[in-house]
């Protein structure tokens, strides 16, 4: 038996999760889509998951809502003839589901640049149309109205038609764009890039093969085609898709939102080395020989020492004008425990004044280290820990001190390395990022790779500078971090009353005036 591809991917949160309902007429992703209503966005999807016809219903709505309550136009933008008579027949088939008043389909002759262009459109009551154009940008000049290009990234003239269509929005037209991938160095691909690194504003959906399925695409095709549904016939319904691709790259392409190519190192080590700027100030910790035979008071005075003697100087050197954000990768044996405190300059440019490796330390220990240290951290803005496994100990412990508004804990998956890892790179690419200058960040850093079109840590081990075992943990931190100086919470600093002889008179008033508060004058 041939073996099947199965590519372990998963990009629904469990939380969002729609059951199959046979009585409604769009799956849990398909109402998502709807009810996303962002100026702009992206849907980055499998073939023929139906997200197109989702489109047709919110474009039913929107033209044949008022335009006091919000609706007006729609031009939808296809690559080909057929797939424009396909989607006005959908919104159509809509406007008599939501008694929407409309026409039927209409062709209409649009002339342009001296060429006749057949176009497909319905009006509807409320004086508004949805209208198919072709993937000529000159068509959307003196239009107004919601613009859909479907299948974006097989467009000649992409960056054209969404100039053209971005101009609408500057009197509160939308943009969206559908398609499956074509090519990591697509323009398409690019725009999802940037919207999560944060460099664009298009909220961006992924609907996978395997996404649509956990909310019912094939049970919904078993309805339609009045066949019974089973687990096993969906099982082999999806491996025979897989497997009639021409390679696994096409099968990820088509089915998985993996762009072709997209595979390799993804920090480029020549940002990594134009963000290296200081001294390699990488402070180490290892628990000693026979540390967990120690009593609890000799490991605690151990670690005690360490922290005055090695942490406190550098503590004490951080600059308290700074906002201060942290990040952790946490780990108990073989792999390290990485603290990374990040500063962020007025100016909002970020450096790492020194890093914590923490190797074989106990639980205890660990937990001593990071509240020495968080202590001291000026102007706490944020803090994100590895929650997942054992990892969740440090974080509940500094979310239960701190407040779990300042502290996130993460369990680290594919959705949280999509959502963040861009974010971390965008920072390379701005050179907007300091780092200690060592070679043992560098191959931490090397460790992310894409893999399944997901950058993250990739399952490698290495060896750091002191032959023992690393395996990408202070890409971890700085990711961490990163996330954390995102975060809106602030702890609240804390300025004692100066002693009864340091006030001056005015000082001395407040004094007195405070105690008699303190004691009901008041």
């Amino acid at each position: 038996m041939t073996e099947v591809f199965r590519p372990e991917l998963n990009h629904v949160t469990e939380a969002v999760i729609h059951a199959f309902d046979p009585n409604e007429l769009l799956l849990g992703y398909q109402k998502r889509w709807m009810e996303d209503k962002s100026v702009l966005k992206i849907a980055e999807k499998s073939r023929r998951t139906g997200l197109t016809f989702a489109e047709a219903a919110d474009s039913s709505l929107t033209a044949g809502t008022a335009k006091g309550e919000g609706g007006s136009n729609v031009f939808y933008v296809g690559s080909n003839k057929e797939m424009a008579r396909e989607f006005i027949d959908a919104v159509a088939m809509w406007a008599k589901a939501f008694n929407k008043v409309a026409s039927e389909v209409q062709e209409e002759v649009l002339t342009n640049e001296d060429k006749d262009i057949l176009t497909f459109v319905v009006y509807f009551d409320s004086g508004f149309k949805v209208q198919a154009l072709s993937s000529n940008p000159s068509n959307l000049r003196g239009m107004q109205g919601t613009v859909i290009i479907d299948e974006a990234a097989f467009h000649d003239r992409l960056a054209e038609v969404l100039k053209a269509a971005l101009a609408l929005t500057m009197w509160g037209a939308k943009v969206r764009l559908i398609s499956t991938h074509n090519g990591v160095s697509n323009l398409f691909n690019s725009l999802i890039n940037d919207s999560r690194a944060g460099k664009k504003r298009y909220s961006v959906h992924t609907i996978t093969l395997d996404d649509a399925c956990t909310e019912g695409l094939y049970q919904r095709i078993c309805q339609i085609q009045k066949i019974e549904w089973s687990q096993q016939k969906e099982d082999e319904w999806k491996a025979n898709l897989l497997n009639d691709t021409a390679t696994e790259d096409d099968a990820l392409e088509e089915y998985y939102c993996v762009p072709k190519a997209s595979s390799g190192q993804y920090i480029p080590s020549v940002l990594i080395d134009s963000a290296m700027k200081h001294g390699p100030n990488i402070l180490t910790i290892e628990a000693p020989k026979g540390f967990m035979e120690w009593s609890d008071g000799q490991r605690k005075a151990h670690v005690d020492d360490w922290c005055k003697r090695v942490l406190k100087p550098e503590l004490d050197k951080l600059d308290t004008s700074h906002s201060h954000s942290f990040g952790e990768d946490f780990a108990r044996k073989g792999d390290l425990s990485i603290f990374v405190p990040l500063g962020i300059r007025p100016n909002l440019s970020k450096y790492v004044p020194f890093v914590v490796e923490l190797r074989n330390m106990t639980y205890e220990g660990q937990r001593q280290i990071l509240h020495f240290l968080l202590e001291a951290l000026p102007r706490k803005r944020g803090m994100a820990f590895d929650a997942t496994g054992n990892g969740g100990y440090l974080a509940e412990s500094a979310a239960l001190k701190y407040g779990t508004e300042m502290v996130d804990q993460v369990s680290l998956n594919d959705p949280w390395y999509r959502e963040w890892m861009p974010k971390l790179k965008a920072e390379f690419e701005d050179l907007n990022l300091d780092l200690p200058r060592h070679e043992d960040i560098k191959d931490d850093l090397s460790h992310i790779q894409v893999i399944n079109g997901v950058p993250k840590i990739d399952k490698g081990k290495s060896k750091g500078q002191d032959g023992k075992q690393r395996h990408g943990d202070f890409a971890v931190g700085l990711a961490m971090a990163i996330r954390a100086s995102w975060m809106d919470g602030a702890a609240i600093e804390f300025t004692p009353l100066p002693a009864k002889g340091e006030l001056t008179e005015d000082d001395d008033l407040l004094h007195e005036q405070g105690h008699a508060f303190d004691q009901g004058c008041y």
